[in-house]
């Protein structure tokens, strides 16, 4: 069942998949954005605490690019084609921190020991 799932989900394979990722990819061009921009620090503590140990520079580089994609989207504008050719919205630099800091959380539980934070809503 579950290679079934991940022939169905994965681009190589799946023509429908490949068009979902080829859309997500043009729209995020259009801003500027990375995929990993899309994860909000306030939904999950996994994903806070991925940002707090990423370097200062790339979560720099984060908010830049978060902050231009709202300006372009108030204007009701995009990148010019010339920038959108120069984005790599699949370049991923939030997936592999998000893996170890859940990895880590899994294994605090497994072991019965407290947790690092607690989940608070904002």
């Amino acid at each position: 069942m579950a290679s079934l799932l991940k022939s169905f989900c994965d681009p190589k394979i799946n023509p429908l998949a490949r068009i979902h990722k080829n859309t997500i990819e043009t729209r995020l061009r259009r801003y500027g954005l990375r995929y990993d921009d899309l994860f909000d620090q306030y939904y999950s503590m996994d994903i806070k605490e991925a940002m707090n140990r990423l370097p200062r520079e790339v979560v720099d580089a984060r908010n830049q690019r978060l902050k231009r994609a709202m300006d372009l989207s108030m204007k009701h504008e995009y990148l010019s084609k010339d920038l959108q050719a120069k984005q790599t919205p699949f370049r991923y630099y939030l997936q592999d921190m998000l893996a170890l800091v859940e990895r880590e959380r899994l294994e605090r539980e497994a072991l019965g020991a407290l947790p690092l934070y607690e989940r608070t809503l904002p």
